[in-house]
């Protein structure tokens, strides 16, 4: 798919097609626009036909709009796999939320994504043509763009995917397309050890955001099967590598469960380990998934908790809660159509 190619590729991909240098760059233009190949008024019919198997195919399966203004769509791929991105309104701008793979085999107990295991990965095009639609459907253009963050926290984990990631990541900070800033992307991972220390070596300079949930590992057990395989100790230096290597400040994505991880004693443990790093811890009350039986802790606990955290020298906010009403709220996103039509 030519979305997977950077500029320069696109450039040997026109000239090997035999066609002038001046293609590539309206080619490349029309992909950044989010444009399908019917949509391109400036490309002869002759180039359409020599690319139209290698352009972006997809439809738009389901889009719906929260009471929150959220927005939610179930975006078909060509192969047929279904995949869901949300985009997000605050104050400073638009976030696009991306999913990296179909589905997921992570298996947390409280995320809709892992609920039918993993599919497959995304390609680094399919994860870029998440935010190329909503921009496209904000009204952005090449100066002026409207999406202006990023979040790597839909479906799947993105450091399970990390080569496509790793080339989307390219992708979109490019000042060839979007130029959205790396400093506007964050990646949420549940601490994949090896490939955070890679994330670092590579050169990446995004938001790294650590799903912990859990101030030890045998309470981390309970409801992350990661826990088997990695330590939070192992997790915590490689954060610390990650930190010594960009200078960014690690969140720590802590999903509040009543009466499992939000106990003074689990709080004040999380604070203990956590002490002395630049880090900030992202409180969520537990969204619904209905195929899940676990209960969230209520919104104003996870205020009491935030205050507890500040005392304790950690910083901490609670996550505002966006798009519940359509399934697009942290942990709710699926690989699906279904019922969402309706």
């Amino acid at each position: 798919m030519i979305l997977d190619l950077t500029f320069q590729e696109v450039c040997q991909y026109v000239k090997d097609l035999g066609e002038p240098a001046f293609r590539a760059k309206q080619l490349y233009e029309a992909l950044t626009l989010g444009k399908q190949l019917d949509e391109i008024s400036n490309l002869p019919k002759s180039f359409k036909e020599k690319i139209e198997k290698d352009y972006p195919k997809y439809e738009i399966a389901a889009h719906l709009v929260s009471k929150d203004e959220t927005q939610k769509v179930a975006i078909k791929l060509e192969d047929g796999s279904v995949i869901e991105s949300v985009l997000l309104k605050y104050k400073y701008g638009y976030t696009v939320c991306v999913s990296t793979q179909v589905g997921c085999r992570m298996g947390c107990k409280f995320c809709a994504s892992t609920l039918n295991g993993l599919k497959r990965n995304l390609s680094a095009g399919e994860i870029l043509l998440q935010i190329l639609f909503f921009n496209k459907l904000l009204g952005g253009t090449l100066k002026e763009r409207k999406v202006t963050n990023v979040v790597l926290m839909g479906c799947g984990e993105p450091l399970d995917n990390y080569d496509n990631v790793a080339k989307f990541l390219k992708l979109v900070s490019s000042e060839d397309g979007l130029n959205i800033s790396q400093r506007n992307i964050s990646l949420s991972t549940c601490g994949l050890v090896p490939n955070i220390y890679k994330l670092a070596d590579d050169g990446f300079t995004v938001t790294l955001t650590i799903s912990l949930h859990a101030p030890n590992d045998e309470l981390r057990k309970k409801t992350m099967p990661i826990a088997n395989v990695y330590k939070i100790e192992e997790i915590l230096k490689a954060c610390d590598y990650y930190f010594d290597k960009t200078g960014r400040r690690i969140a720590f994505e802590y999903a509040l469960v009543d009466s499992l991880n939000d106990t003074d004693e689990a709080i004040e443990q999380l604070a203990r380990v956590l002490k002395g790093r630049s880090c900030h811890v992202n409180l969520i009350p537990l969204n619904s998934v209905k195929e899940r039986k676990l209960i969230g802790t209520n919104r104003k606990k996870g205020y009491q908790i935030a205050g507890k955290l500040e005392k304790l020298g950690i910083s901490a906010t609670v996550r505002r809660t966006m798009g519940e009403d359509i399934e697009g709220a942290c942990g709710q996103l699926r690989n699906r159509v279904g019922e969402q039509n309706g």
